[in-house]
């Protein structure tokens, strides 16, 4: 008599682990390609080319080459990486969570309680006094951000958790409901500034990776890159979840930690980027969409993949920023909004017979 695991397509299933592992190795390739396209595009003069040949004879490198490669085009470069890594394993982690191929960053409220500590910094800093505006500096408005979006959190999951428990359907439902109110409280905000806050205001939700320096990529960076380390561990808990709750706990998924943990990276990674970047969004929608439908739905190489491409696109994204106006610069979300919101109608239109309920 044949058991299930006889007639078991394993197969196909062996082909989509060897696409997946395949998807590594060019998505590697393609993020190289990506970091030097960054380095050696830009208004300035700079070449990444001169300064490597510079140093493959021994000679100095070139006063104004070394300062625009080094502290500003590297900076950016890894900035990119970076953020976009982070918001791509995040929307990953939280479609998983969530069961829900809509899920992103922002429907737990982190990007709307960020953008509210970023406004409520850049309003009321000329009321704080000058010696705390002289040791923050330029870091207040991140600082401000990433605090506003682990508040958010912590509210939500308050929220969300009951005798030990923690609900996904209340953690969607408070998340919804927590976002309007931060938006409500950055609007009563936004109508008390001024003329230049409004610009500052605009310019930060709209999302840059002109401010990248390596003080930034100094705070910003461990703490993506820890973020990221736990969220690639979540790879078999989400794989369970797919199945439901009951069916995960009875393969010994440890299902509240898991929930704990993947609530927690996903606040450190997008609070972080979001506090570094600005508003940036369909990164975390879209690239976990595209992955899934190149390599399949498990999550142990999903969330690495989705990492890659995510930094490997918002790199190029930052390029094309900018050089379609050069020597001026486009809004980075602009941009991301052009090159994905196609896409994302275009998955919905492709899937339409799934989703329909």
């Amino acid at each position: 008599m044949a058991t299930i695991t006889d007639i078991a397509p394993m197969p196909a299933h062996a082909d989509r682990r060897a696409i997946a592992r395949r998807a590594h190795l060019w998505l590697v390739l393609f993020l190289a390609i990506s970091c030097i396209a960054s380095l050696a595009a830009g208004a300035s003069g700079a070449s990444i080319w001169s300064a490597l040949r510079d140093i493959a004879t021994g000679m100095p490198v070139a006063a104004t080459d070394a300062i625009v490669l080094w502290e500003i085009r590297l900076p950016r470069t890894v900035m990119g990486l970076i953020v976009g890594a982070a918001l791509a394993v995040s929307g990953a982690v939280l479609q998983g969570l969530f069961r829900n191929p809509l899920a992103d960053p922002g429907i737990v409220g982190v990007s709307a309680g960020a953008s509210l500590g970023a406004i409520a910094a850049i309003i009321f800093a000329s009321a704080l006094p000058v010696a705390i505006q002289a040791r923050v500096g330029t870091f207040l408005v991140p600082l401000a951000a990433f605090l506003g979006s682990w508040v958010s959190v912590v509210l939500l999951y308050s929220v969300a958790t009951h005798r030990g428990r923690t609900s996904v359907a209340t953690m969607l439902l408070a998340g919804i409901a927590l976002t309007a109110l931060t938006m409500a409280l950055s609007g009563i905000m936004i109508y008390a500034a001024d003329d230049q806050q409004l610009r500052s205001l605009t310019f930060w939700q709209m999302g840059s990776l002109g401010g990248a320096t390596w003080p930034k990529l100094a705070i910003a960076g461990p703490l993506i890159a820890v973020a990221l380390a736990l969220a690639f561990t979540l790879g078999r808990a989400l794989n369970a979840l797919a199945l439901g709750e009951a069916t995960a706990m009875h393969l010994g998924i440890p299902l509240q930690r898991a929930k704990n943990l993947a609530v927690v990276t996903v606040a450190a990674a997008t609070g972080a980027a979001v506090a570094v970047s600005g508003g940036i969004g369909f990164i975390g929608i879209v690239i976990p969409h595209l992955l899934r439908l190149a390599t399949g739905p498990d999550h142990g190489p999903l969330l690495i993949n989705s990492a890659l491409l995510g930094g490997a696109l918002l790199i190029w994204a930052d390029v094309v920023a900018r050089l379609i106006i050069a020597p001026a610069e486009l809004p980075i979300g602009i941009v991301t909004a052009v090159m994905g919101a196609p896409v994302f109608l275009w998955i919905l239109l492709r899937s339409r017979g799934v989703l329909d309920l």
